[in-house]
Order: structure tokens, then sequence, then C-alpha cells
């Protein structure tokens, strides 16, 4: 084995052309794409998904943030290989998106990251300061004082109820609580279905960014005691301003029959929309170095020999252009 490595890395530095393309930065890429019974390959040099008739629909991979595969999908080791290697998040998820299975871990986690934020969670008064942080940017208004973190996290959760009420009454939705059972999608409501599907996209979103970043997603502060603590904790702070209003919005149209589609399906359709128009792919990552060094503990230095953060904010290129 080490052998044939060996000899294909001495072939492809004889080749001649230009050097293989870097990674697209996560700000600059779309969003997600959701993939039922279909067969994802590569064929012809294409990332494609095959149906079941034989049609091909090819998928620019290196462009999206991360692939959600439903029920039905099926993906090949090529396609696997290609997409981590352009960093593209590969997710296996249930019905809906709202139970995950496994998932890629594109870029690869960084230990001198690992450490500055696991040295955050374990001290109390740092943890504390990335979740009074957070706090601040989810509502944006400081945190009361003198509050734990379980003080904190139940002024939230109020809140959190408060802004579904409103939101449900002004869209006409007949709301009585947050309630949704994983392993029988088909048992929930209208509005909670269409709430679980919206926070889905957003999960899947910001797991790609903390991955991309370099960061744990099980380690959380706000939450904790989960695989993707971390990624609940940094998709709060957005979950309000983009995906929320969007899935009551939907529950609203199913309600008075104006949909002509699945509300699952057009809640993901508005999701990306919402995306795209608050340029959420822009802003994860900054604002997870920003929770991050509200702790106020330095950041261990990267050795040497360190690989580089693939997705990291990168500097544009060009002049900024007229000013109208």
């Amino acid at each position: 084995m080490n052998g044939e490595g060996s000899g294909a890395a001495r072939q492809d530095k004889t080749l001649p052309g230009l050097a293989p393309p870097k990674p697209i930065a996560l700000k600059d890429r779309a969003s997600l794409v959701f993939v039922e019974h279909a067969k994802l390959d590569v064929l012809d040099g294409a990332f494609v998904a095959v149906n079941a008739d034989g049609t091909r629909t090819q998928i620019p991979v290196g462009g999206l943030a991360g692939i959600m595969l439903e029920p039905g999908a099926r993906i090949s080791h090529a396609a696997v290989a290609l997409a981590a290697r352009v960093g593209t998040l590969i997710t296996w998820v249930g019905e809906g998106g709202v139970r995950l299975y496994s998932a890629g871990q594109p870029g690869g986690a960084r230990a001198d990251r690992l450490l500055w934020q696991a040295r955050i969670a374990l001290d109390e008064a740092a943890r504390l300061r990335v979740v009074r942080k957070m706090y601040a940017m989810r509502f944006a208004e400081e945190a009361p004082s003198r509050r734990s973190i379980d003080q904190l996290r139940g002024i939230e959760g109020v809140r959190v109820r408060e802004s579904y009420a409103l939101l449900a009454q002004s869209h006409g939705v007949d709301w009585k609580r947050r309630k949704y059972d994983p392993a029988d999608w088909e048992a929930g409501d209208i509005p909670n279905r269409c709430l679980s599907a919206a926070t889905a996209c957003l999960h899947g979103l910001c797991e790609a960014a903390v991955l991309a970043a370099g960061y744990a997603p099980a380690i959380g502060f706000l939450h904790s005691g989960k695989p993707l603590s971390f990624v609940y904790d940094i998709a709060d702070i957005f979950k309000l301003e983009t995906v929320v209003p969007e899935a009551f919005r939907i529950a609203g149209q199913a309600a008075k029959g104006k949909l002509d589609m699945s509300p699952d399906r057009a809640v993901r359709l508005a999701c990306r929309d919402a995306f795209r128009r608050t340029g959420l792919l822009g802003r994860i990552i900054p604002a997870i170095e920003e929770v991050l060094s509200a702790g106020e503990l330095p950041r261990p230095e990267p050795p040497p020999e360190a690989m580089p953060v693939p997705f990291d904010t990168l500097p544009q290129t060009g002049d900024a252009g007229p000013r109208g």
C-alpha cells in the first residue's frame, strides 16, 4: 500500500498543467442538497444522482456545504471519496432529516482548536462568558446578570416558546406546543413537522461549518451531553432569525391549502432561500470564533506541522469595485 501511494505521489508531481484547485470557501458555497431514492456515484468524472429509470442529475458537489442522504438513497465509495476530497459534508439522516445516523468530517479537526474549545468548556467562568455571549448574539441584548448557565437556559426556553406562539398567531397556525417523535415522523402535526424539517436544515449547515472550522460538534456550552451539542449552540444563534419564521409561514400556507407540494419540501426550499438571503454561510464561522473568543482564554498556537483549516475565512481577491 505504501509503495502504491508513493508511486502515485511521484506520478502526480510529473503531471503538467495547473495545480489542483483549492476547495471553495464555505462562505461561497450553496447550502444543502437532500437526496432520497437515488444512487450517488461518480460517472464520467462527474458527481451524479442516478434515478431508478437511469436518468442522471449532476450535482456540483464542490460547491455545496453538505448533502443529506434520506431513506432510499445510496452512495458509492467513489462518491464518498470525491465529497471528502472537496470538503463536502455527507450526512445520513432519517425522514425529514430529523434523525442523524452518521456524518463525514470535511477538513478534519485541528488539535489546537479542539484543545482551546475543550479548555473553555472545562473552565466554569469561561463557559459562562461564552453562554452569555451566545445569548447576546441571539437576542441582541445582554444576558441578565448574576444568572447561572441553567438559569440562562431556562430564560432562553421561555423566550423561544413565546416567539413560537407569536409566529404561529401571525401566520394563522394552530400551535399547541413543540412535540415530535423522531421514530414516527408522520405522527407529528404539520407545524411541528415544518419546524423539525427547518431546524434539520440549519443543523446540517452548522455542523458543516463547525467541522470545516476544525472544532468538535460534541463539545457544547449551553447544550451538553449530545453528539451535536456545539452544533445546537451555534444553530440557536440564527434559528429565530432564519428557519423558524419560514417554518411557521409554510405551516400557515399548508393550513390554508395554498401549497402545491409537501410541507417538508416547501420548508427546505424556503430555508435554502433564507440562507441565501441572510448570507448565513458567510456568517457562521466568524460567529463561532466570536463566541469562543468571549471565553477570554488564550488560543493555543498551532504546531508547525499542523494542517491548515481548509475553509477558514479567506481574503477576497480582486478590487472592491465602484461604490454607487
